[in-house]
């Protein structure tokens, strides 16, 4: 499954870029470039996206959940 998500990058007031994200609440990067600033904002979806799906499988009994087709 491919995602995409908006990511608005602009120039930090000290030094290089920081990015937001704005679908998905405290998704934050930055970086000196503007591609480290995209790479951390990556990275910091994916965590929160892999924690989000940990919180909806946490709790649930061992066989809620099958690969065997209907």
């Amino acid at each position: 499954m491919k995602a995409e998500f908006t990511a608005i990058i602009e120039p930090a007031p000290e030094v290089g870029y920081w990015a937001i994200c704005p679908e998905i609440s405290g998704a934050n990067g930055q970086g000196e470039t503007i591609g480290e600033a995209k790479e951390n904002l990556r990275q910091a979806i994916e965590l929160i996206l892999d924690d989000r799906r940990a919180d909806i499988f946490r709790g649930l009994p061992t066989d809620a959940i099958t690969d065997k087709v209907l």
